[in-house]
């Protein structure tokens, strides 16, 4: 029944692609080019380790690993794959990877066509990559299978009284690397015991963000003065309705916005919707990013050293498909809003508990949670302490996978 459901999955795909759907499309041009770039890239006699992630946010979370052991046994190759072309895409010339294609899809032919060519010496798995065929196959095969930065919740599949196909899979880890200790008692409670609690390496990836941080003239220009600094990462439309009312009240603040989508359209959404003097970050001049009151970022890449400019943040995503990385913004020692879509996110829950990570639901929300801010300097400051401090504190789970492993 699960091949049966990928093979349905594929049809969709492939309906999708016909329909025009974008996303789908990329997919599907990529599977095809999959076993081409593996046949032109892979070396004879050489032993590759495979890392795999479902998307963008999991690639974050598994660079660490990948860094860490190019560092340190360079005798290995690695392979990265890929699930979505939202982590593809922007990946696909990293340079700590020998080889980045998409992850075939999960059909059992597909699988030993990989396994064959690969021949990998171990298997990583990002969070919550559980492609059943492939690990039936590594299992088969003796090669070691690794679940990192994993969590589990009480109403996930695998712990349910129908999920038996789906706890097959756990099963076929040699070891699971999970964040946190619920997540290994839930697993011990349908017998998977080979579980560590490590954390997430996460942190230990935006770590390395801080002190790669990049030095930006243009944004050292916008935010000369003394008007302090707000910078909005990963918005989407939903957030923006919350937070640009403040803004157009409140223009003794200065606004940096990295929108989700650089689109066109996006762009100018943003534009319309603020009443002061915009520029595009693609465009702008330092005269004039010193005389404008909002920086709109329109490109990729920037937005993990932008975040060390503002004296507080807001990550969106919360209002709609769930936030984007908010441990970006929290290790510069900011105060971090986001909306009430974080349940999921432990690192958000880490940063409530702590105080420096604030939930929104509404517009007069946020302006209350603001204006608390402005009035006591002292509460900002130990907002901002508590999320800075959250994030060194829980830094070190890439070198206690490493550790466990003995490599």
């Amino acid at each position: 029944m699960y091949t049966f459901g990928i093979y349905i999955y594929i049809f969709l795909v492939r309906l999708a692609a016909l329909f025009g759907h974008k996303k789908a499309k990329n997919m599907l041009v990529g599977h095809r080019e999959t076993f081409r770039v593996l046949k032109e890239k892979l070396k004879p006699g050489v032993e590759y380790v495979w890392f795999h992630a479902s998307s963008l946010g999991e690639f974050e979370q598994g660079r660490p690993m990948i860094e860490k052991m190019r560092a340190e046994h360079p005798e290995y190759r690695v392979v990265l794959t890929f699930f979505s072309p939202s982590g593809y895409l922007p990946a696909r010339n990293y340079q700590q990877a020998d080889i980045v294609c998409y992850l075939p899809f999960d059909t059992k032919r597909n699988v030993r066509r990989f396994m064959n060519m690969v021949r990998p010496k171990m298997a990583f798995f990002i969070k919550y990559e559980f492609w059943l065929n492939f690990l039936l196959e590594l299992k088969k095969r003796s090669i070691p299978a690794y679940s990192i930065s994993s969590i589990f919740r009480k109403e996930q599949a695998f712990f349910k009284s129908w999920g038996g196909r789906y706890r097959l899979a756990l099963h076929c880890f040699t070891h699971l690397f999970v964040q946190n200790v619920e997540s290994k008692s839930l697993l011990k409670s349908i017998g998977v015991e080979n579980v560590t609690v490590v954390g997430d390496t996460r942190f230990d990836r935006v770590a390395k963000i801080l002190e790669q941080a990049r030095q930006l003239p243009l944004v050292d220009a916008f935010v000369e003065g003394d008007r302090r600094v707000f910078v909005v990462g990963s918005s989407w439309g939903y957030d923006e309705a919350v937070y640009m009312p403040y803004f157009n009240a409140h223009r003794e603040w200065k606004l940096i916005i990295a929108s989700h989508e650089v689109k066109e359209e996006r762009i100018a959404s943003i534009i319309s919707q603020y009443e002061g003097t915009c520029v595009r970050y693609s465009t702008a001049t330092i005269e004039e990013v010193r005389n404008a009151d909002c920086l709109i970022v329109d490109c990729y890449g920037l937005l993990s050293s932008i975040y060390r400019y503002g004296k507080m943040a807001l990550v969106g995503g919360g209002f709609g498909v769930g936030i984007h990385n908010v441990l970006e913004a929290a290790v510069y020692g900011v105060p971090v809003f986001f909306g009430p879509n974080n349940r999921k996110f432990q690192e958000a829950q880490l940063l409530k508990a702590c105080g420096g990570g604030l939930e929104i639901i509404a517009t007069c929300d946020f302006a209350e949670k603001m204006d608390a801010f402005v009035a006591d300097e002292s509460l900002l400051e130990r907002a901002g302490n508590a999320a800075g401090n959250l994030v060194s504190s829980n830094a070190g789970a890439t070198m206690r996978v490493f550790e466990s492993l003995g490599l």
